[in-house]
């Protein structure tokens, strides 16, 4: 099995509810009714919860460590309900602690909750979007803080819209590859330590640094800022990795592929990565070699194996031993150029 250098980063055990809003409040569009005294309450997983059954009274399996999301269904219940009984009904579910409420579709809060809401100090939102909007985002953005990463040393490249990641021993040349990929064109995402964040269950997405950001260190030269040099055009703040190429020394002991059959992958974080040992010869052009491997891959993925149809051909070759015929291409007529 192949391996690559890559160091776990501590993931988030917990964020704080003042965190979620002051970082998502713009995009889930959340307003503040309450007061900010539970804004430390604690939030622990990136699921919501719906509580609409414990409203009801069964608090069984009620997920009250979750982020409570109260959408019509949940505040049309309320509102029929006589003031006793809401209280009663709000009152149950404050009994657990919760980290804090939202009310989706412009819904505004009950007196009766926002008073109660105060008075246990738990944060109450609410927002314009409707309930599926939200879930998505919020789920989103925590989906975000409680996903594992990793770093990796290497340099981050979009290459015709696949993700490249150079990795290799130190001082081989990655930073140079990936700056001669943005002279073409190309697009860079991160140089030095790349941060890779699991997303869902077979993505990986790629970032710098907030430090590093899109600047570049050569060697003899110093450091450099791409996207000052290049302009706008020339980077990324993230992309999601699908090509792992290590950058190495010919070594003449080594097998390297020849036909490009067998594909090797490398796992990151459980999601299998294509992998490509690539050695490096004098006179060797690593930069378009790297864009014909981002090629290649994207006809792969659209279906179109080069390694399978030259095999598919030279087997029915083999086969038909009476009617080989070495030219290319037939002649044209009076064409002898």
């Amino acid at each position: 099995m192949i391996k690559i250098d890559q160091k776990a980063i501590s993931r988030k055990e917990f964020i704080t509810v003042e965190f979620l809003y002051e970082n998502s409040k713009d995009l889930a569009k959340l307003n503040l009714y309450s007061d900010t005294s539970g804004f430390n309450r604690k939030i622990y997983e990136q699921n919501l919860h719906r509580p609409g059954l414990a409203l009801a009274g069964f608090v069984d399996l009620f997920s009250f460590s979750r982020v409570q999301v109260f959408g019509n269904t949940e505040m049309k219940y309320l509102a029929q309900l006589s003031n006793e009984k809401r209280v009663e009904a709000i009152e149950r579910i404050f009994r657990f602690s919760i980290p804090c409420i939202i009310l989706t579709d412009n819904n505004k809060p009950f007196p009766e909750l926002l008073e109660l809401s105060n008075k246990n100090n738990i944060p109450l939102f609410g927002s314009s979007l409707s309930t599926t909007k939200l879930v998505y985002f919020v789920s989103d953005f925590l989906d975000d803080q409680f996903a594992e990463r990793i770093s990796i040393h290497g340099s981050f490249v979009d290459v015709y819209g696949a993700g490249i990641l150079f990795i290799g021993k130190s001082g081989i040349g990655k930073s140079e590859v990936a700056l001669d990929l943005v002279e073409r064109g190309h697009r860079l995402v991160a140089d030095d330590l790349i941060i890779l964040t699991k997303k869902g269950e077979g993505i990986l997405m790629g970032s710098g640094t907030n430090l590093a950001k899109h600047f570049m260190e050569i060697r003899g030269l110093g450091i450099i800022d791409i996207e000052r040099m290049f302009g706008i055009r020339a980077i990324r703040y993230q992309k999601r990795l699908e090509i792992i190429v290590e950058l190495e020394l010919w070594d003449d002991e080594t097998e390297y592929t020849r036909t490009g059959l067998d594909e090797e992958t490398v796992n990151v974080v459980g999601v299998d990565i294509l992998y490509v040992k690539l050695p490096i010869l004098p006179g060797k052009n690593i930069t378009v070699i790297s864009e014909v491997i981002s090629l290649n891959y994207l006809l792969k993925h659209y279906g179109y194996s080069a390694a399978e149809i030259f095999q598919d051909k030279l087997t029915k070759t083999i086969n038909n031993k009476n009617n080989i015929d070495l030219r290319g291409v037939d002649y044209f007529e009076h064409d002898f150029e």
